[in-house]
C-alpha cells in the first residue's frame, strides 16, 4: 500500500479490489480522442465549403484545412507516449489482424493522413504555382515538390482542381466520421464497464467532436485576425456559430441521454454509476461539464441566434462562448476516460485520480503536447498562406 501511495495520491472508498487503485489509462488516453476530435470538427468546416458550398465560411476554409493537418499530424503521440514500447506499433500494420480495432485505426489513420494532405495540395496549388516563381533556393525547391512540378493554372486545370477537392472531400467526410466514431467504438466495446459500454458512445463522442473542432477554429481566426490587426468576416463567424449551436445542442442531447437511460433502466450496476456521477464526479460532471461549461454555453448562444447585436460584441461571445466549449469537450472527455475508471470491479468501490506535474502522462507533458500542433502550424503558415486573398481591410 506503501508503494501505491508514493506513486499518486489515492483515495479509496469502501471496498476496491487492488489491481483497480491505478488508473492505467490516464491523461494521455484523455488527450488522444481530444486531438482528433479537433481534426474532425475543423473538417467540417472546410467540408462544408468545398462540397456543399456555403459560401460564408470562405474566409475559414483553407484554414480549417491546415488547422486540421496540424493536429491530425500529432494524433497518435498521445498513444505513443502511452505505450511501453512505442516503436513497436508498427507491428499492427505489417502484421495486421482483421479482428484487431487498433490495427484498424492504423489503416484508417493512414488514410486520413493521406486524403487531407492531398486536399490541401490541390487546394492551395494555384498559390503554391505563384509562390513558386516568386521564391528562390530551398523554398523553390520545396514549392516545385508540392505542385509535382506542374505550373498549368489554365482554366481547364483549375477546373479540374476543383473537381479532384469536391471528390477527395467528399472521401474525407466518412474518413473522418470514422476515425473518430472508432473512439466512440473502442470505449463502448469495453463490456467489463458500464458507464462505456453503451450504443451512444460513438455517436457522443462523433457530436462533441463536431463541437469542439468548430470551437476551435472559430477561436482561432477570431484571435489571429485580431493579433494581425486584419478584419473579422462577421458573415463568417455567423455561420460557424449557427453551425456550432446544432452541433452543440445534438451533443448535449446525447449526453444528457446517457445518463438518463441509465437512472431509468436501473441495471445491475446503476448504483454504481449514479454513486460515480454523485461521488468522485460530482464536481467535474455536474458543476463543471453540466452546468457551467454547457448550460452557460447554451443560452449564450440562444442569446446570440435569436437578437440581434453588434458585431464586435456577437465576434467577443462567439470568442468566449467557444473556449467554454473547448473546455467542455476536454471536460467530458476526462470524465469518460478517467472516470470511466473510478469504479471497482467489485461493483462496492471508487478510487480517485490526482494527475501529476511531471509524470510520464502529467500536466507538463500534456501541455507540451497540446504545443506541437501549433508549431506545426505557424511552420505550415510560413507555406500555405492562411487566407485567400480577398481584398483585406485592416481594422480600424
Amino acid at each position: 500500500m506503501d508503494a501505491v501511495h508514493s506513486s499518486t495520491a489515492i483515495a479509496i472508498s469502501n471496498y476496491v479490489f487492488p489491481n483497480d487503485f491505478h488508473v492505467h489509462w490516464s491523461m494521455m488516453i484523455v488527450l488522444y480522442p481530444y486531438i482528433t476530435g479537433l481534426v474532425d470538427g475543423a473538417f467540417i468546416i472546410a467540408a462544408l465549403y468545398y462540397l456543399f458550398n456555403v459560401k460564408s465560411l470562405r474566409p475559414v476554409a483553407r484554414f480549417s484545412l491546415l488547422f486540421a493537418l496540424a493536429f491530425l499530424a500529432i494524433a497518435t503521440l498521445p498513444l505513443l507516449l502511452h505505450l511501453g514500447r512505442p516503436e513497436r506499433n508498427f507491428n499492427m500494420l505489417l502484421t495486421p489482424s482483421p479482428s484487431s480495432a487498433m490495427a484498424g485505426f492504423g489503416y484508417i489513420y493512414a488514410i486520413s493522413m493521406g486524403v487531407l494532405v492531398f486536399i490541401v495540395l490541390f487546394v492551395y496549388r494555384r498559390d503554391l504555382v505563384e509562390l513558386r516563381t516568386k521564391s528562390k533556393g530551398l523554398m523553390k525547391f520545396l514549392y516545385r515538390a508540392l505542385t509535382f512540378d506542374s505550373i498549368d493554372l489554365s482554366k481547364d486545370a483549375l477546373e479540374l482542381d476543383q473537381k479532384i477537392v469536391r471528390f477527395l472531400v467528399g472521401i474525407g467526410i466518412p474518413v473522418a466520421v470514422v476515425l473518430h466514431g472508432y473512439v466512440g467504438f473502442i470505449f463502448g466495446g469495453v463490456k467489463a464497464n458500464p458507464t462505456w459500454s453503451t450504443p451512444l458512445m460513438p455517436v457522443i463522442f462523433l457530436f462533441s467532436a463536431c463541437v469542439s473542432g468548430i470551437s476551435a477554429i472559430i477561436l482561432a481566426y477570431i484571435v489571429i485576425r485580431k493579433i494581425k490587426g486584419r478584419s473579422i468576416d462577421h458573415g463568417c463567424i455567423k455561420t460557424c456559430v449557427q453551425t456550432l449551436t446544432l452541433f452543440f445542442i445534438l451533443a448535449f442531447t446525447f449526453e444528457m441521454l446517457e445518463v438518463f437511460s441509465h437512472s431509468y433502466l436501473k441495471s445491475g450496476y446503476h448504483h454504481m454509476v449514479e454513486g460515480l456521477l454523485n461521488g468522485p464526479l460530482a464536481s467535474s460532471f455536474w458543476l463543471w461539464q453540466v452546468k457551467i461549461c454547457s448550460i452557460i454555453p447554451l443560452f449564450t448562444l440562444g442569446v446570440l441566434g435569436l437578437f440581434t447585436i453588434k458585431k464586435n460584441i456577437y465576434n467577443f461571445m462567439a470568442a468566449i462562448v467557444s473556449a467554454m466549449l473547448l473546455l467542455q469537450v476536454l471536460i467530458m472527455r476526462w470524465n469518460v476516460v478517467i472516470g470511466g475508471q473510478l469504479m471497482s470491479k467489485s461493483a462496492r468501490g471508487y478510487t480517485e485520480f490526482h494527475p501529476e506535474w511531471f509524470d510520464k502522462e502529467g500536466i507538463i507533458a500534456v501541455i507540451i503536447v497540446m504545443a506541437i500542433p501549433f508549431i506545426i502550424l505557424f511552420v505550415l503558415s510560413r507555406i500555405f498562406p492562411f487566407w485567400a486573398q480577398d481584398n483585406e481591410t485592416n481594422v480600424k
